[in-house]
């Protein structure tokens, strides 16, 4: 049996206009990253902003997460402190975090969610964050469905968060250090110079050429919104899209999208339910391929699936628009069911195999001229990676966020009053003195005209109640007086009624699943080792970013090579034509692969 419980659709924004657009299209919480220290160091904002973002969502009573989730240095714990107790201040409803050192500084009793980067993948783990203090636990991208509910049975206490839509990771998160070895930029400290996006040509021991100059470490982007009730089912609560660099037009696609789709699941499944208030409107039809992807996978959450790279490029695709049909001086026909517009954007692969664009410069029904003329061929697939109508539309206003109201007016001694109720029942009434005289015609339409102009608010009048004891003259200037106000005192009251989660981190004596950790805890500060002592463990070994360690593996990925080429011991029952070890090469760099079946994973070592 489910228990009910509300399910979170959480956005990501990279500033504040984005993060306003992502609760105006549907969001219940979006997170962003702090002015320092979060895993994408490109996307740092200031305490205002976080502040003015904090006041817009509570309004709606959606929530604001602040990601603070790098690995930090001894000296840089004093700062992050003092900026936890400032984003406090400013609102802000929790903090995700990577580096265990945050527990043990003084900090304010704002809840932890135990970010993706810390590695959250089997059950122990999971029961121990929640016991150590955590409020939610990101999991890991990788898990499958049957795992995930595993974690749910196991720790039923815990508030979880999945991933559901972005880009992925080929590493396990957190446990990436390609970026780190080869410039210095570590991933860990929201830095990552994006390697796995590089071109790579894989060759065997003895130097024979398998696979020439393919992204053979990229990966499509995840799309599970076929699954949502499954996840919800199986333990979710807070379903995640990932973008915190991405720009505003994605938030509001994709957000709106995810929007219509759970509330779709919370129309027939009332067990869940929003945790936030207002209904988003838009004037658009939500389509994700139309935002930046590299094509769509649900990844790992039905098991192992063969279609999860993005071998031939790492940039966006867009949507399948159809194939060219026919070539004609420099037009060319396209046989296709989606209109291609002037000034599209579009995609092929040219005879190189490589993504190549260009632009529509106009069309005739189905004739495309382009502004230059490409080197196509018929039957090559066209992709349309930009839609200029479509991009049109995003760039104004695309959605209105209203909450429902109920508005009563009537007369009272020796004037009216106006009562105005919310969805959450929160309410106010607004008397005003006014001499009555008696109407020379009805008011009843006026009132309701005047009452309902809630255009400039987050308000909308689901119902105008009049309860006049006699048909007294009532001037607009007055109905829109005791508006105004009215709408002015709700907004303070469901500000004032807005409700933060206050927690400290629990100092109950909790075991960490093992004794001893390597290099993949990522501990880069004494506090975190003091964190770790505390809670069993007896040896450690540094972060891989103090240069302690070289000679290990510098990704783990469930992602597998020899699974992409059909040679899986396990899954194919077959092997490789090729000799191994096998090497990932780019430019003067070399990498060799290792392929551990028991834990269904590939390892990446430096050969320097």
């Amino acid at each position: 049996m489910i228990t009910a419980r509300p399910v979170e659709l959480l956005a990501p924004a990279k500033d504040l206009h984005c993060g306003i657009e992502a609760v105006r299209h549907g969001a219940d919480a979006v997170y962003i990253g702090a002015p320092r220290f979060g895993a994408r160091a490109a996307a740092g904002n200031s305490i205002e902003d976080i502040q003015a973002l904090c006041e817009t969502a509570h309004l709606y009573d959606a929530r604001i997460y602040v990601a603070l989730n790098t690995i930090l240095r001894d000296e840089e714990l004093k700062d992050a402190e003092r900026m936890i107790r400032q984003l406090y201040n400013a609102g802000a409803d929790a903090l995700i975090i990577q580096d265990m050192g945050i527990t043990q500084l003084d900090i304010p009793p704002i809840p932890l969610h135990a970010s993706t980067q810390t590695d959250n993948c089997t059950p122990e783990k999971v029961e121990f964050l929640y016991h150590a203090g955590f409020t939610r636990i990101v999991l890991a991208r990788e898990l499958s469905i049957h795992q995930i509910r595993i974690i749910s049975e196991r720790v039923p206490g815990a508030t979880l968060e999945a991933f559901i839509h972005g880009a992925l990771c080929v590493s396990y998160s957190g446990r990436c250090y390609l970026s780190a070895a080869f410039s210095g930029r570590s991933a860990n400290r929201g830095e990552c110079a994006q390697y796995c996006r590089l071109p790579y040509t894989l060759t065997d021991s003895a130097g024979r050429t398998v696979v020439e100059n393919k992204h053979l470490l990229s990966l499509k982007d995840l799309n599970r919104s076929d699954d949502l009730e499954m996840l919800m089912r199986a333990g979710i609560s807070s379903l995640k899209i990932e973008g915190r660099l991405k720009d505003v037009s994605y938030i509001k696609n994709v957000t709106a999208y995810y929007r219509k789709k759970l509330d779709a699941v919370f129309e027939k499944n009332p067990a869940f339910y929003r945790p936030s208030t207002g209904r988003s409107s838009f004037t658009f039809e939500p389509c994700p391929e139309k935002s930046f992807n590299r094509g769509f996978t649900p990844y790992f959450l039905h098991g192992r699936d063969a279609d999860i790279t993005s071998f031939e490029t790492p940039k966006s695709l867009g949507e399948p628009t159809g194939t060219v049909k026919e070539l004609k001086g420099n037009s060319f026909t396209v046989a296709g069911l989606k209109p291609i517009h002037n000034g599209d954007g579009l995609v092929f692969f040219n005879a190189r195999e490589e993504p190549e664009g260009f632009r529509v410069n106009r069309t005739e029904a189905n004739r495309i001229f382009p502004h230059k003329m490409p080197a196509l061929k018929p039957g090559m697939r066209l992709y349309r990676n930009y839609d200029r109508d479509f991009e049109a539309v995003l760039e104004k206003p695309s959605a209105e966020r209203r909450i429902d109201v109920r508005i009563e007016w009537g007369d009272c001694p020796g004037g009216f009053a106006l009562t105005m109720t919310d969805d959450t029942d929160a309410h106010v009434t607004v008397i005003h003195p006014f001499g009555k005289e008696p109407a020379r015609k009805p008011q009843d339409e006026n009132i309701r005209n005047q009452l309902g102009k809630l255009g400039n608010t987050p308000f909308e009048a689901v119902d105008i109640v009049i309860k006049m004891t006699e048909n007294c003259f009532v001037p607009s200037s007055l109905l829109n007086e005791m508006r105004r106000e009215a709408t002015e005192k709700l907004t303070a009251v469901r500000r004032m009624r807005y409700r933060r989660r206050y927690t400290k981190v629990c100092k109950e004596e909790v075991s960490f699943p093992l004794q001893r950790l390597d290099y993949t805890a990522n501990i880069s500060n004494r506090m975190a080792e003091k964190f770790y002592r505390s809670h069993g463990v007896t040896a450690m070994e540094p972060a891989f970013e103090t240069g302690s360690r070289q000679d290990v593996p510098l990704m783990y990925t469930k992602h597998c090579l020899r699974y992409s080429m059909g040679w899986c011991p396990v899954h194919h029952k077959k092997r490789s034509p090729y000799k191994e070890p096998f090497y990932l090469g780019y430019k003067d760099r070399r990498l060799r692969l290792e392929f551990d079946c028991r834990e269904c994973r590939m390892l990446v070592r430096n050969t320097e």
